[in-house]
Formats: structure tokens, C-alpha cells, sequence
């Protein structure tokens, strides 16, 4: 049957509405967004109210792709270099060997539950092994709630960095099942010339991107986030091209942008964190679309048990062996365990072995849709709960995002707001006795809603927020710091 591209548009600007609308509802309980946007999507497809008939599993994850890619750079833009310097290796090893235990763990069991084969089960085991933290900080900024130490840093680090682990392992079980005499070594020099030009690649083109974006002076302002996409999909597809792995790619080229300075740059950021939201939204819908529910019914038993796990044992298990050599916390090691949440990524993953004709191709992906569904249902609606529980929740009202960042070439001033939390050795010091650098003046602080010019004497309390004013960005991190690991004498 032939639909009207004006049909088609105003489905999709209905679908688009309504899933904006149920934002709200989200915000409200403390559901997690993506729940809702999977769920318009099943009600609109095949075995839904809507009647959409969507069986395209190459689309699919074309559409995937493109989202993901803006996914990776909003997420890399976001990331401050400052705050996850402290922590790199703690998310780098869950990126990596974490996913690699997970995936591995996971498919075993799945394995001696189930007929499919040993390396369909890992396979199953790769699509479902990286997280989607972004879920997490949406329902704690809802509530006004941060988290204390640097549990914030390390899950958006392993949030944005372990997609390509899982990538490689899929790619890796698709060609061995494909192809069963493929050598693993090498895949695995694969795997690390990949990695090696994903990382190289990234970090030129954001450099590029930059300096291009200084220095083109384009009349109109609203070309500049043109020219950023162009720059995007250039680091996503060049990288691909050569042999590298194009979402780390995208993924350090967001990073080394956002932490630049470069025109227009408080616009460009809304604009990327926007059209992301975009993606989500329309990602999930496809996906949902994609789902057929009457077909997740068989399945529900194995799958109910394929979560239990993932979540109680193989989680828990490959956190445990990442973070225990770092002297992690018992509490922040059960929080971290506990906010393995599966969002868009693991369901476009799934996409890969129907487009590659896997053999189970369609059982795994109502699998890993089933899975998203259950994580999303069990672990994102008791995040708050789980925080307070473990005491890792900083006060409402004390965790505000910053409001004040601002640079400017012509002044040469860098203005920046800290927020005071509890593992801040700063806290009820003078500010006399903080030793500052002498280029960084706190010109105003925030303390239960309102605003006071300090003195030397002022002591700083947890929760307050500092209005820092500098000569230079480098200065407020020094500032940040010495804030964080001020020493009495």
C-alpha cells in the first residue's frame, strides 16, 4: 500500500508530539523518558493501535546509525575533560573490560539456558553488555538530586566509551558465525587498529572542527551547527572508511570540541543537546515500530531470567573485578552494579544480525528488546530510591547543574559556577585560607537561594554555589581543584 508523504508527516509529527507531551508525565514519576518513547512506538506499529507496518530491519539501523552518531558527539560534547580526568582509568576499564566480562558472562548463561548455539550466545551477550547512563542523570536532574564523589564522572564516562567495545565483540561474532574459520588474531590486531584510529582520527577532526569553525566567519550564525554535523559525520565516516572504529571516533571528537573554546559555542551545545533528544525520540519510535509485541510473548520466561542475571550476577560481577583494584567503595560499587541501563544502543545493535540474516536473528531481538524494556522498568524507576538508600545522594536542592559559564575572546574573562559537594575538602574553610590562584576571584556565592557578595572570612558551606570569575579556563580548573583538595596546615 502507497502512503502519502503528507500522511507519513503528519504521523510522525503526532508520534513526535505526543512523545514530547509524555516527557512531562516521566519528569513526574520518575520514569525513565525512553519507556514511553518505546511504548508509542509499539502501540502505533503491526500489533498496536496505530497499524503501522514497519518490517525493515536495514533502515532500521541506517536510522540507528545517524542517531547514534548524534548521541556520541552530544554526549562527548557534555563531558568535561576537567572532571573525568580524576577517574579515566576507572571508566576506561569498565569500557573495555567491563563490557568484555559482561559479554562474555552473560552469554555463557544464556548458552546453558537456552538452544542457541555458543557463539549466538555471546553474540546476544555483546548486543546487551554497554550501558546508557544519559537515562540515569535525566531522572536525577528531574528530582534536583546529584550524586556524591565522582560516581557522576565515571558513568558518563563508561556510558559514552564502552559502545565500541560492544561494536567490536558483535562485528567479531557475526564474522566467526558467518565465517567460522575467521582468525581470531586477527580480529584481535583489529580490534586495537580500530580503537588506535578511532581514538587518532576523533582527536584530529575535533581539533579541525575547531579551528574551522574560528576561523570560516560565516554570515549567518545558524550555519555553524551546519558545519558541525558536516564535521560530525565526517569523523563517524572517514574513520569507518580507513579501518577505525567510528562511534569511539565521534565519541573524542564531541570530547575534544566541548572542552574548546570556540564561537558560538553556548548555541551549538543547546542545539546538539536538542537534536539528540530528537534522535532518542525517534530512535525509540523506529525500534518500537520495529518490536512485535505478540512476538515477545513466547520469550518472556527466558527472557525474565536473561535480565535477572544480567542485572543481579554478570553486572555486579564485571563492576566488582573492574573497580576493586581502584578501592572502590562497597556503596558506590552496588550503585554503579545497579545502573547498568539499556537504552537505544543495545536495540540498534540487535538490528546487526537480522540485517546479516543471523540464524535466531528475530528471537535475539525481541530479547534485547524485552531486556531494555525490563532494565528500563526495574533499574530506571528505583535509581532515586536505590541512591538514597545507599546515602550517595547529594540533598535536593544542593545538586544544581551550573547556570553561569561564560567566554569571551575580545574580554579575555572566563566566568564559571562550582557547586560545593560533600567530598569537597574546601568545606568549612575560609576562603582566605584556600590559597586560590590569585588570577580566580569567588565574586558571589549562592546559599539557600540567595546570592551574597564574600569576604576572606566567608566560610564555604556543602551545597553553596561559587560564582567564579578568571582570566582563563585553565584557571577555574585549578580553581575546581584546589577547591576539592584544599589541605589545612
Amino acid at each position: 500500500m502507497n502512503i502519502s508523504p503528507t500522511v507519513i508527516i503528519i504521523v510522525s509529527a503526532v508520534l513526535l508530539f505526543i512523545s514530547v507531551l509524555t516527557s512531562k508525565t516521566a519528569t513526574r514519576t520518575g520514569l525513565p523518558m525512553l519507556i514511553f518513547f518505546l511504548l508509542i512506538g509499539m502501540l502505533a506499529g503491526t500489533d498496536g493501535i496505530g497499524r503501522i507496518s514497519f518490517e525493515n530491519p536495514v533502515t532500521a539501523q541506517f536510522l540507528g546509525i545517524i542517531a547514534l552518531c548524534f548521541i556520541l558527539f552530544s554526549g562527548g560534547l557534555d563531558t568535561k575533560s576537567d572532571q573525568i580526568k580524576p577517574v579515566i582509568w576507572r571508566g576506561v576499564t569498565l569500557a573495555t573490560m567491563g563490557v568484555l566480562i559482561t559479554a562474555f558472562s552473560l552469554g555463557f548463561f544464556v548458552y546453558w539456558i537456552t538452544d542457541f548455539s555458543l557463539l549466538e550466545s555471546l553474540l546476544l551477550g555483546s548486543i546487551v553488555s554497554s550501558t546508557d547512563a544519559a537515562t540515569v542523570f535525566s531522572i536525577f536532574r528531574s528530582k534536583s538530586v546529584g550524586l556524591k564523589r565522582n560516581l557522576r564522572p565515571i558513568l558518563e564516562l563508561e556510558s559514552g566509551s564502552n559502545d565500541p567495545m560492544a561494536y567490536f565483540l558483535i562485528l567479531t561474532f557475526i564474522s566467526l558465525i558467518k565465517q567460522p574459520d575467521t582468525s581470531l588474531w586477527m580480529m584481535t590486531l583489529g580490534f586495537f587498529k580500530g580503537m588506535s584510529l578511532g581514538a587518532i582520527m576523533g582527536y584530529i577532526i575535533g581539533k579541525m572542527t575547531v579551528r574551522i569553525i574560528n576561523r570560516v566567519n560565516l554570515i549567518v550564525e545558524g550555519l555553524y551547527p551546519v558545519l558541525a554535523i558536516a564535521m560530525m559525520l565526517f569523523s563517524y565516516s572517514l574513520t569507518e572508511f580507513v579501518g577505525g572504529n567510528g562511534f569511539l571516533s565521534i565519541y573524542i571528537s564531541g570530547l575534544v570540541v566541548g572542552n574548546s573554546n570556540f564561537i558560538h559555542k553556548r548555541s551549538l551545545l543547546k542545539f546538539f543537546d536538542g537534536f539528540a533528544w530528537l534522535m532518542q525520540i525517534m530512535m525509540f519510535i523506529t525500534l518500537g515500530l520495529l518490536v512485535f509485541p505478540t512476538q515477545m510473548i513466547p520469550i518472556i520466561g527466558v527472557g525474565l531470567l536473561i535480565s535477572i542475571f544480567l542485572m543481579l550476577i554478570a553486572r555486579p560481577v564485571a563492576i566488582i573485578l573492574c573497580l576493586l583494584p581502584f578501592r572502590a567503595y562497597y556503596k558506590d560499587l552496588t550503585f554503579v552494579s545497579w545502573v547498568g541501563l539499556k537504552g537505544a544502543v543495545p536495540i540498534i545493535f540487535a538490528t546487526y544480525p537480522m540485517v546479516e540474516n543471523i540464524p535466531h536473528a528475530d528471537v535475539i531481538f525481541h530479547i534485547v528488546f524485552f531486556i531494555t524494556l525490563t532494565s528500563l522498568m526495574l533499574q530506571g524507576t528505583t535509581l532515586f530510591s536505590t541512591a538514597k538508600w545507599l546515602k550517595l545522594a547529594i540533598p535536593e536542592g544542593k545538586a544544581k547543574k551550573p547556570v553561569f559559564e561564560f567566554e569571551s575572546d575580545s574580554i579575555k574573562s572566563v566566568i564559571e559556577e562550582i557547586v560545593v559537594e560533600s567530598n569537597f575538602r574546601c568545606v568549612n574553610h575560609a576562603i582566605v585560607d584556600l590559597q586560590l590562584p590569585k588570577t580566580a576571584l569567588i565574586v558571589m556565592i549562592e546559599r539557600d537561594e540567595k546570592y551574597f557578595t564574600p569576604n576572606g572570612s566567608t566560610i564555604i558551606e556543602m551545597g553553596d554555589s561559587l560564582i567564579i570569575l578568571a582570566d582563563k579556563k585553565e584557571n577555574i580548573t585549578i580553581t575546581n581543584q584546589a577547591l576539592k583538595e584544599y589541605h589545612h596546615n
